[in-house]
């Protein structure tokens, strides 16, 4: 089918926005409050930053993986589906036992299962929009939205109850996650497999290039350098007598500001430029780290470190999605979408979590100070390595 047939394919916007609701809603329950249950659980914290590595770490092998599978195969959704549903039946063995040895095979295994499903989703999302590639902001905004409402309600739920209600709230929100993704169609196929085969051999070639190698490079540092926000900073700030609730409000904020920002992108790409977009993303994320590791007593630069989300998350993450769109022709889309995960949340997020578990004991101001030093690497490789244009190394 040629790329003018998907073009009048209509874009299922609510039945996308809702997958991307519910994934991240439950981000918005692991992320923020998972360390707190560990914690409540006694574990130490190099445990915790082990625990949190393997969540990370999953998504080096398993995007991969079913990334590989998906572009073989053409059933994109099927995977996407069954991913969904086998890490649902596998969190469930969460609620049997809850000793680190336990926990760490559970969290290893529902990973891999549901790191399966986001790269493959982006790629299908894409696939709909085709050359409205620039609403891509506007659909993922509602992961966005997912990720305040579960943070909200959640922080209210365990400032009421107990954090020990996580597991199962988790496991609601992964069953909904499944449901939504059997409301969703496969696209018109922009690409026949006679296509896909013929692109055998065109990934390395790809991948060996300077620009793309300095940008997954850049990827990785940025998400080395939120090892200790996404690790400890609940604890950090439940340290310092900030309520749960108020906690839950300072995620939410930073994800409000991604929300706006994700609506602002169809006009700042354009405008500014991918390249110039991620240095300042990567460049403000080094000073968010550095405004939570020397001001942990004062609100007022809490919620403006905050407000930084929308760069170190917001803009990147836009930015990164429609660099693997040009890096990547449409046969090796999931290919490319799942290297930039695993790269960059993969092996990214997992070093970043076992470097603050480590580093966390010597003091949070030596922790965080690593994660702004890494954002300011990344920054330079992006200054002196990465195209303005990614189309042109394609």
């Amino acid at each position: 089918m040629q790329t003018s047939d998907l073009n009048a394919a209509p874009v299922p916007y609510w039945r996308l926005s809702g997958f991307y609701f519910f994934y991240f809603a439950l981000l918005g329950a692991l992320v923020p409050f998972w360390s707190l249950y560990l914690q409540h659980l006694n574990f130490d914290a190099a445990q915790i930053g082990i625990v949190m590595a393997a969540l990370a770490g999953s998504r080096i092998v398993a995007p991969n993986l079913w990334g590989w599978l998906a572009d073989k195969t053409g059933r994109r959704l099927t995977i996407i589906r069954a991913g969904s549903l086998l890490a649902a039946l596998c969190f469930t063995a969460m609620l049997w036992q809850q000793d680190f040895s336990w926990v760490l095979f559970v969290v290893l295994l529902f990973s891999f299962f549901w790191n399966a499903v986001l790269s493959q989703f982006e790629v299908l999302t894409l696939h709909y929009l085709d050359k409205k590639a620039q609403d891509y902001s506007k659909i993922r905004l509602w992961g966005s939205v997912g990720f305040i409402v579960a943070v909200v309600l959640l922080g209210w739920l365990f400032g009421r109850f107990s954090i020990a209600l996580l597991p199962w709230c988790m496991l609601i929100i992964l069953l909904a996650i499944w449901l939504s993704s059997l409301l969703i169609q496969s696209p018109p196929r922009s690409i026949s497999q006679a296509q896909v085969l013929a692109l055998n051999g065109k990934l390395l070639p790809i991948l060996v290039k300077p620009a793309v190698i300095c940008f997954f490079v850049a990827c990785l540092l940025l998400q080395l350098s939120h090892g200790s926000y996404y690790t400890f900073y609940s604890v950090y700030l439940e340290g310092y007598g900030y309520s749960r609730q108020l906690i839950g409000f300072l995620w939410a904020l930073g994800v409000v500001a991604e929300v706006a920002i994700f609506l602002l992108m169809p006009r700042l790409l354009p405008r500014h430029g991918a390249k110039k977009l991620f240095a300042w993303a990567l460049l403000l994320t080094a000073g968010r780290w550095l405004m939570i590791a020397y001001f942990p007593g004062s609100l007022t630069m809490l919620l403006l470190a905050q407000l930084l989300h929308a760069f170190s998350f917001g803009v990147a993450h836009a930015v990164a999605v429609e660099w693997v769109r040009r890096y990547f022709p449409a046969g090796l889309q999931g290919q490319g979408q799942a290297l930039y995960s695993a790269v960059s949340f993969g092996i990214g997020g997992a070093l970043g979590a076992v470097i603050s578990g480590y580093t966390w004991p010597l003091g949070p101001a030596y922790s965080f100070g690593i994660c702004a030093l890494a954002a300011v690497v990344g920054f330079l490789v992006v200054l002196f390595g990465v195209n303005e244009d990614a189309a042109d190394v394609a």
